[in-house]
């Protein structure tokens, strides 16, 4: 890995850093464009854009509901990649999915590519390589893929690194600290810290698992955004002023898309409360003590 901020990364230097999540597709390719600009209009740093895939074990059901929607109308991976090249935002955009749809695509044209030369078997880095290239190639920066472990992902940080995209894992509540460690060895871009246990969902409060999650993470060299359960800006506020450099923001603003009403101006509107809440939260930290000399 390059030892040069990311473009990722580099989202977080000025300010606290929301990263809305909506999913590809929900309910079309247009809408998603105009939701897109939209959050970015109310103050998103970063773009998490959902790929929809059929078995989302870490979603709950709202965001199932939202991918489902997505996969009836039609949202293919080559879909997704096209609707990342066409969008027309400042701002890094992360692919949230999962490892068997990474592999498979990937694995079509590995094998195709095998065949021609060997009739061999594609190893696990070609099978993955396809879509990381082209994924590099539609403009996305990096991957969240909450099912793979960090133990198994070699060869996807592999492909990552030579395509130039950053990759996130997510610290659980119940991480243990040498796994912690591990994940600190191979992520990139962001750590995802799971704010509570369980599935994705909108929630009326913060877990106390957060502050704890983010004082296990004191002196990680990359950026802290909290996620799963953040749905206001006073939650924003909270978590940011924990200790948190961003907040990660999916259900509550999946729940808009799926309403139908108002749609892109009600997502600006909490995206910019959104950001509010989080610099809030930046002004409440305490300057560090300076030692007298």
């Amino acid at each position: 890995m390059s030892n040069s901020a990311s473009d990722l990364e580099s989202a977080f230097f000025d300010a606290p850093a929301l990263i809305p999540y909506v999913v590809a597709g929900d309910p079309g390719i247009e809408e998603t464009k105009e939701y897109v600009r939209a959050l970015v209009r109310g103050g998103a740093d970063v773009i998490e854009l959902g790929l929809p895939f059929s078995e989302p074990i870490a979603d709950g059901a709202t965001i199932q509901n939202a991918i489902q929607r997505a996969l009836s109308g039609g949202m293919t991976p080559d879909d997704y990649l096209e609707l990342v090249s066409e969008l027309d935002v400042d701002v890094p955009v992360v692919c949230m999915t999962y490892y068997n749809l990474i592999y498979q695509y990937g694995g079509r044209e590995a094998q195709r590519a095998s065949e021609r030369s060997s009739g061999g078997t594609p190893r696990d880095e070609e099978g993955v390589e396809g879509f990381v290239s082209a994924a590099a190639d539609a403009g996305v920066s990096g991957l969240i893929v909450p099912d793979l472990p960090v133990e198994e992902s070699g060869p996807l940080r592999l492909a990552c690194d030579e395509y130039g995209l950053d990759l996130v894992f997510i610290i659980a509540p119940t991480t243990t600290d040498a796994r912690k460690r591990r994940i600190s060895e191979r992520a990139s871009g962001f750590v995802y810290v799971q704010a509570r246990m369980g599935t994705t969902g909108a929630q009326a409060d913060v877990s106390g698992d957060t502050h704890d999650s983010l004082a296990r993470l004191d002196g990680s060299d990359l950026p802290k955004a909290v996620g799963f359960g953040v749905s206001e800006g006073e939650h924003a506020r909270e978590i940011v002023s924990a200790g948190a450099d961003g907040v990660v923001v999916g259900s509550a603003l999946v729940d808009i898309v799926a309403s139908g009403e108002n749609v892109a101006e009600r997502l600006e509107s909490k995206a910019a409360e959104l950001k509010s809440g989080a610099r809030e939260g930046e002004q409440e930290i305490p300057e560090p003590e300076r030692t007298s000399n």
